[in-house]
C-alpha cells in the first residue's frame, strides 16, 4: 500500500505534511504572480484563487511544504495523488518553488525524493503539465520523464485546462540514476 506518512530528506530539501494551518506561510511564498506565468491557473498568485487550491491540497491528505534544509526557509510544495493500485502508478505534482530556488538542484532534489519513495510501491509515476509550461516540460525531461499523451483536466472551478502527460517507469529510473 502507498504511504506519504514518511519523512523524507536530503542535504538540499526537507518535506513536511502539509496542514491547514499552513496556508499563510504557503501563500506568502505563492503570491509571486510569476511563478504562474506559464501555469494553466495564472491567477493562483491571487489569495481567492489559491485558496482553492490550498482546500484540495488538503483535502488529498498527500501534499507536502518543502523546506530549504540550508536555511530551513519554505520554499513551496508538491503532492502524490491518483495513486492507482491496478496500474501500479502515482502521479506526482501540484508543485511549485519560490523562485530564488529555480534553475537550481532544488527541483530536481525534490522531485528525486518523491520519485525514489514512490517507486517502493509503484512501477509507473504519472506527471501532469500544463501545455504552456515549457520550464517545467524541460525540468521534466532532464529527469528521464517521456510525454505520453494529452489530457483535460479540471483546475477547480476554472474550467478544463490541456495538460501534457508524462511518465517514468522505475526500471528507467533505476538505470538513470545509476549513471
Amino acid at each position: 500500500m502507498f504511504t506519504i506518512n514518511i519523512h523524507l530528506e536530503n542535504d538540499l530539501i526537507r518535506l513536511e505534511k502539509l496542514i491547514a494551518s499552513d496556508f499563510d506561510r504557503l501563500f506568502k511564498v505563492a503570491s509571486d504572480p510569476l511563478i504562474w506565468e506559464q501555469h494553466p491557473s495564472k491567477e493562483r498568485y491571487k489569495k481567492e484563487v489559491f485558496e482553492i487550491f490550498f482546500k484540495a491540497a488538503i483535502e488529498s491528505e498527500t501534499a507536502f511544504l518543502v523546506f530549504d534544509n540550508q536555511t530551513q526557509e519554505l520554499i513551496g510544495t508538491s503532492r502524490y495523488y491518483d495513486y492507482n493500485l491496478q496500474e501500479s502508478s502515482v502521479a506526482i505534482g501540484y508543485t511549485f518553488l519560490a523562485r530564488d530556488h529555480w534553475g537550481t538542484f532544488y527541483n530536481r532534489a525534490l522531485k528525486k525524493l518523491m520519485l525514489d519513495h514512490a517507486f517502493k510501491f509503484v512501477q509507473t509515476v504519472i506527471f501532469h503539465i500544463g501545455e504552456d509550461n515549457t520550464r517545467s516540460q524541460m525540468a521534466i525531461r532532464k529527469l528521464g520523464a517521456e510525454k505520453c499523451g494529452e489530457q483535460e483536466m479540471e483546475y477547480y472551478g476554472q474550467g478544463k485546462k490541456l495538460n501534457y502527460v508524462y511518465h517514468i517507469h522505475c526500471s528507467s529510473w533505476l538505470s538513470k540514476i545509476a549513471d
